[in-house]
């Protein structure tokens, strides 16, 4: 039997002990996290799948895994040989996993899932759809008993962002939340968000990989502030400096101090990031739920952290530039691992850079085609012959973070493959240079990026972009650009990634990422106009462009764009990629 047989075996057993007949495993951690720290890995530890979302649903008789379309090739691939099954989220042929469960299960079956990761909002769903069918059972979490060896809660060191970085100390944004609060009726405010916490505090941690968060809650109220996290995480300098304002108490005294909060308190919190094991830790006063007033703020950049991230973008457009230059005169043979970690090398050669901000996407040939591939030992393709790469890659630097896509031609392409490249290309350029009314929400525009493809009968899957934050995640809400109708209107500070593309199972894929800042545009009798300013600073993959198939306008644009590529970046490359960038950033229209 395979480990992860054995593990959902041992699994079962436990839950024939607590009385279960189900047992849901969301993969996220009590911050609702995207990416969590190694302890709250549950989802991987028992399926094997890597992937960043996705449920685990066990039964007495069945091993289910739920995936978006980002992940469905890599875990048919991860799961292979295991007792698991995939199920395609928001597929006709495949329910959700509460549906499935009240179809499959007799009435009266219990279900149980971590109380200390399943939301509010997700626990009323749940029952809502079980609708007394169903019995759903939050408590604490019986993988304990599986995952014998399941690592400790992280406590890293945490450093502070000096002000002339972060633009806008701790105090005057705790003032910020507190006139919103009053303004909401609230007394006090829950925080669970890590991202949220980190950025009202100018803290960062390292308790996730690639994300610069510290495990921690927040509880503010109009006369006080208390920090539930680690005590041993500070420098005594630094707590010091903290406790002048903050009150720092250890990470699990949240749920002794919030039954004691006065009688005729006022709480805000937002039920789809707190959890239910929080939750029930309320007392009897009064509640209003809704987003944290930290999640709007934080997402629009002020002037100083907005030019902290242009120069995070330059830098990384340096060690990009640098990469691709030495690429392009080896002409060698690489494995997808190795290409990944030379760009981090060259990244790691400015002082600021402090790490990747996500595990690097490197795949080549079919790889590629997989949306969220992670290159490991195992299958670790050599890129040799002709073929495309995608490298999807980030940095977090001392004063900004990036995210950038590039596919990246070795050997001759096809003619299929200039056709993809060149009408994601296009959508890539729509997006980019579009102009919208105040108030415009990113799934309004997100059509733009999908035009040419759908003209074509193709289109891709994923979102087409996603908030980033300053010096923090490279996924940051509430802003997105997809088909899914999110009401976050775009406003200006906001950062959101430019990234259409292409997968063709079994032969490429295609993907172009920038980051976009918004920026007010003009001021008209119809009101108050944005566009977006581009932060990103690397050639596109000249030799897959067909300019045939652009338009004069669109030309214009990728020249003006390598001209401003080309203009930010000669005197700070190495001189070994001079030849490389004056040939990938050569006008098209001077050809003609």
């Amino acid at each position: 039997m395979n480990i992860i047989n054995a593990r959902v075996e041992s699994l079962r057993r436990a839950m024939a002990d607590a009385g279960l007949d189900g047992w849901i495993i969301n993969g996220t951690d009590p911050h609702q996290s995207e990416y969590v720290p190694e302890r709250y890995r549950s989802r991987a530890f028992i399926s094997g799948f890597t992937g960043s979302a996705g449920l685990a649903l066990i039964t007495k008789e069945k091993a289910l895994l739920w995936v978006d379309s980002r992940y469905f090739l890599q875990a048919e691939d991860q799961i292979a040989g295991t007792v698991f099954e995939m199920m395609k989220i928001d597929t006709p042929s495949h329910p959700d996993p509460y549906t499935y469960l009240k179809m499959n299960l007799p009435k009266g079956s219990v279900i149980g899932i971590d109380e200390a990761t399943i939301p509010v909002s997700e626990r009323r769903r749940i029952e809502g759809v079980f609708q007394n069918t169903l019995v759903l059972k939050p408590m604490k979490d019986i993988l304990d008993a599986v995952w014998t060896d399941r690592p400790a809660l992280p406590e890293h060191e945490v450093v502070e962002v000096p002000v002339n970085y972060a633009g806008s100390s701790m105090q005057e944004k705790l003032k910020q939340v507190r006139s919103l609060m009053i303004e909401a009726g609230a007394t006090h405010l829950l925080l669970s968000t890590l991202d949220d916490i980190a950025w009202l505090t100018n803290l960062r941690g390292s308790d996730i990989p690639y994300n610069p968060l510290f495990m921690s809650y927040m509880l503010i109220s109009t006369e006080r502030a208390c920090l539930y996290t680690g005590e041993k995480r500070f420098t005594e300098q630094l707590r010091a400096r903290l406790e002048e304002d903050l009150a720092i108490r250890p990470y699990t005294q949240l749920q002794d101090d919030l039954p004691n909060l006065w009688k005729h308190a006022v709480l805000y919190y937002n039920p789809q990031k707190t959890s239910v094991m929080v939750e029930r830790s309320f007392g009897p006063y009064e509640k209003i739920e809704g987003r944290e007033f930290t999640t709007d703020l934080k997402a629009q950049k002020n002037e100083v952290e907005l030019e902290g991230m242009r120069r995070a973008h330059l830098l990384d457009g340096v060690a990009l530039v640098n990469f691709l230059g030495r690429l392009d005169r080896e002409n060698g043979s690489y494995t997808e691992l190795e290409l990944a970690k030379r760009l981090l090398d060259e990244r790691s050669r400015n002082e600021h850079f402090l790490g990747e901000s996500f595990n690097a996407i490197s795949g080549f040939g079919a790889h590629g085609a997989i949306v969220h591939y992670a290159a490991d030992e195992q299958s670790n393709a050599k890129v040799e012959g002709d073929g495309l790469l995608v490298l999807d890659t980030g940095g977090t630097y001392a004063f900004g973070t990036t995210d950038v896509t590039r596919t990246i031609l070795f050997g001759k392409p096809t003619e299929e493959q200039i056709r993809d490249y060149t009408l994601v290309l296009k959508g890539h350029l729509a997006l980019a240079s579009a102009r919208f009314p105040e108030g415009t929400n990113g799934y309004q525009l997100d059509v733009l990026a999908r035009q040419h493809l759908w003209r074509e009968g193709l289109s891709y899957l994923h979102g087409t972009g996603h908030g980033v934050g300053f010096r923090l995640n490279v996924h940051e809400g509430p802003q997105s650009i997809s088909p899914k109708p999110i009401v976050a209107p775009l406003k200006e500070g906001m950062v959101v990634s430019d990234e259409p593309g292409i997968y063709r199972s079994g032969s490429h894929g295609i993907r172009i990422e920038n980051l976009l800042a918004v920026q007010e545009d003009e001021k008209t009798e119809f009101g108050t106009f944005y566009s977006f300013e581009v932060l990103t600073l690397c050639p596109f993959e000249r030799d897959l462009i067909d300019p045939e198939m652009l338009t004069e306008e669109e030309i214009e644009m990728v020249d003006a764009y390598h001209a401003w590529v080309y203009d930010e970046l000669y005197e700070l490359i190495d001189d070994e990629a001079i030849e490389y960038l004056e040939y990938a950033t050569q006008s098209f229209l001077g050809e003609e």
